[in-house]
């Protein structure tokens, strides 16, 4: 079934409308913990990447 491009857009304006939108405190406490978590993986990787490079190179060093 086809709707018409007007009836479309005033559904999605009407969808659009029940968004409930993160606060600025919100927004800003969420990007904060996003930068912490690639930190801690980042440093994580890095150490298990070391460790591995490591046991590689004794064992066929």
């Amino acid at each position: 079934m086809a709707t018409n491009p007007l009836t479309f857009f005033q559904q999605v304006r009407t969808e659009a409308a029940k968004v409930v939108w993160p606060s600025r405190r919100e927004t800003i406490i969420t990007t904060v913990m996003v930068f912490i978590m690639c930190a801690f993986t980042s440093v994580f990787f890095f150490l298990v990447d070391r460790i591995l490079g490591w046991g590689v190179g004794q064992i066929l060093g």
